[in-house]
């Protein structure tokens, strides 16, 4: 599929099936980051070998870790206690999450590092994190446009700060609370809404001490400085935001009946499916158990009749990543899905808001847009359109989705980057029954 320059997919028989969702892209960045961190041996499983993880990956032995593949999704990562000055520049590829954590796993040791990416990752805002890693005493070279990369790290001597936010955000969060293991002080991270929470439940499996304490209107965790981490056992569970895509096909495709095994369910990360069962999505859970020391089911998704919602503004931060997705469901319920409180769609890999707006009405769907969000009024889906992604993997996969149960075809542009966030993608929607086509131009 990479040397392909497009990907089309048609409308056709139903979707039945039983697949296994691929690695939990969070936790599998999280898992080399803290494994490099640590002292000793981190063994991880069920890890995501999509291109941004297995940048994260190389990252890590860069910063002077022992990264090891030992077989299909099974890693060990071997570290030293703390992040070496890399001998090159550290290349994230498409990778927003691993470069944000990694600078601020980085910006506590007294290193200098380089980081970069390619020219999407290029175009993303890293001030965000950045200037509160400064204002903790990191200082920042950037070679262009200031916020933006290359940029150059000085880290150490770092202090803490009890940082506010206006809108939950997980890598911002991770970021500081990263730092803050380096810091003199107690870090703390205060939350309107709680955002993913792997960052503090990892630590703790490292053996480090987080605090998370309900306050007033939201939440604040704190974390002291100076505390060392310790390899661990790691098992990564199947990821919800990839489950998401065969599950929201098994939904509108007639006929269907898909079924991913070992998908997550923390609480935090749950928001799509539970917009969907509101939809009058038919979704059942089954097999409920813990792996890793998070909880996780096999997920069924039947042909449903869905109809529009208002999606709560305060589930923004437990599906932020999903949204491209909902609203390719959306565009098959009945009614009108309102989607607000969701600006932080246009930072991520691309102006998510614009491209699926954009997307949508090419394939003869009726989008309004908004400055932080969009409504879907749902229907017939005529499709027949070529779609550009922007080379965003979640764009390009909810179109490709959408298209299996449109009237026509739908293709969309640059598929490789899909490989990013769900290698197989292809190879599992047509195991199921789809007809996803690689083409050239």
């Amino acid at each position: 599929m990479s040397s392909a320059s497009h990907l089309t997919s048609k409308p056709g028989s139903a979707l039945t099936g039983t697949v296994r969702a691929p690695g939990d892209k969070s936790m599998s960045h999280r898992s080399m980051i803290l494994g490099a961190m640590a002292t000793g041996v981190t063994e991880v499983e069920g890890l995501l070998e999509g291109d941004d993880v297995l940048a994260t990956a190389r990252a890590a032995e860069a910063f002077g870790a022992t990264v090891e593949r030992l077989g299909s999704g099974k890693w060990r990562v071997t570290g030293k206690g703390g992040f070496e000055s890399p001998a090159s520049v550290i290349d994230c590829g498409n990778a927003g999450t691993g470069v944000r954590l990694l600078m601020g796993a980085a910006a506590g040791y007294p290193i200098t590092a380089t980081f970069d990416g390619d020219a999407s990752l290029r175009g993303r805002p890293m001030g965000r994190v950045t200037d509160h890693l400064s204002r903790m005493g990191a200082t920042f070279d950037w070679s262009g446009k200031a916020g933006l990369l290359p940029a150059t790290l000085t880290g150490g001597s770092l202090k803490a700060i009890d940082h506010v936010q206006t809108v939950a955000s997980a890598q911002v969060k991770s970021a500081i609370l990263l730092a803050g293991l380096n810091a003199e002080g107690v870090t703390s991270v205060t939350e309107p809404e709680k955002s993913r929470d792997h960052t503090e439940r990892m630590l703790r499996a490292f053996g480090a001490v987080v605090e998370v304490e309900e306050a007033g209107e939201g939440w604040v965790i704190r974390l002291k400085g100076g505390q060392p981490l310790t390899g661990t056992a790691v098992a990564v569970p199947g990821d919800p935001s990839s489950a998401a895509f065969p599950l929201a096909a098994g939904l509108i495709v007639p006929g269907s009946s898909v079924t991913v095994e070992g998908v997550m369910l923390n609480p935090l990360r749950t928001g799509l499916f539970d917009t969907w069962i509101e939809m009058g999505a038919d979704l059942t859970i089954a097999n409920r158990r813990e792996s890793g020391g998070e909880e996780v089911g096999d997920i069924t998704a039947r042909h449903s009749a869905l109809k529009g919602v208002v999606v709560p503004e305060e589930r923004a931060a437990s599906m932020i990543d999903e949204y491209p997705i909902l609203a390719a469901t959306a565009a098959f319920a009945d009614g009108v899905t309102v989607m607000r409180g969701v600006g932080e769609m246009r930072v991520k890999e691309s102006d998510r808001i614009r491209l699926m707006v954009d997307g949508l009405r090419a394939c003869g769907v009726a989008v309004e847009e908004e400055p932080e969000g969009f409504l879907v009024t749902g229907g017939p889906v005529p499709g027949a359109a070529t779609v550009h992604t922007a080379h965003d993997h979640r764009i390009a996969m909810s179109h490709l989705v959408l298209g299996l149960a449109a009237a026509a075809p739908v293709t969309v542009d640059e598929p490789d980057m899909i490989a990013t966030s769900f290698p197989g993608f292809v190879e599992m929607m047509n195991g199921l029954g789809g007809a996803l086509e690689a083409g050239n131009d």
